[in-house]
């Protein structure tokens, strides 16, 4: 059975854990090194998918990077209370181009 982990404040990741998943506070911006050691030890026990609040991922951009051409886990950015900043749809954009070679999501033509 996979495992999946949410990481981020409190605020934004509680109700998850009411889905079975387990849930990984990270609340201030000092804790940025916690968030970094986390998602390694999070990757290294085996946990396939690792869903990470938006906010937190622009404070660790280096660490969400190096998942990124990994198979497993897939670290995927969520939006947290405080809203969506479009960095998870920015992700999914990325890795479309990457895996086709062209953008799919948005014509060339049009402005994001």
């Amino acid at each position: 059975m996979y495992k999946a982990a949410v990481i981020g404040d409190w605020d934004s990741i509680y109700g998850f854990s009411a889905l079975g998943l387990d849930t990984f506070r990270v609340e201030a911006e000092d804790e940025d090194e916690r968030a970094v050691e986390l998602l390694k030890r999070l990757a290294q026990s085996h946990y396939e998918v690792i869903y990470i609040t938006e906010s937190l991922a622009k404070r660790v951009p280096a660490e969400i990077d190096r998942y990124r051409l990994q198979l497993s886990p897939a670290v995927i950015l969520i939006p947290g209370i405080s809203g969506n900043t479009g960095a998870g749809l920015s992700a999914v954009k990325k890795s479309v181009e990457q895996a086709v070679g062209s953008d799919i999501i948005f014509g060339k033509d049009s402005a994001e």
